[in-house]
């Protein structure tokens, strides 16, 4: 196989919060909703949000939930386009809890990053571009 690149992660959420994964993945991390009018009339049973043009976080409510535990479940990692020091003054702003904060590894190179979990449990780590210089 010759991979390309990820094109979706796809998470569960618990069926009556909804609301709080709009107020996060939108409303705190700003990344667009997309497909919920489908969702809401009952033609698909998922929804999603845009981080690119080609990657999306597949959202699915279910009444099964079940928390993520950190042996199944360690985090996702998210490059964004900005500042790290500006988007961690943004989330902490908004009251989001900023667990841990790093310089790790990963596809493509070392950058300052900051972990934050969503109102689930999930662990994201949002990370800065790797520096052109570096």
């Amino acid at each position: 196989m010759n991979a390309r690149r990820i094109d979706h992660v796809h998470l569960r959420i618990p069926e009556d919060e909804i609301e709080h994964a709009i107020e996060f993945y939108q409303g705190h991390l700003g990344f667009p909703l997309e497909g919920f009018e489908d969702y809401e009339e009952g033609d698909t049973p998922i929804f999603h949000f845009r981080l690119a043009q080609d990657t999306i976080i597949h959202v699915r409510p279910t009444n099964e939930f079940v928390h993520p535990e950190r042996e199944n479940f360690d985090h996702l990692a998210i490059i964004l386009n900005e500042d790290i020091e500006d988007v961690k003054q943004e989330l902490e702003d908004a009251g989001v809890i900023i667990e841990r904060e790093g310089t790790p590894d990963g596809a493509t190179g070392e950058a300052p990053a900051i972990y934050v979990r969503d109102p689930f449990g999930y662990l994201i780590e949002l990370k800065e571009p790797v520096s052109e210089t570096a």
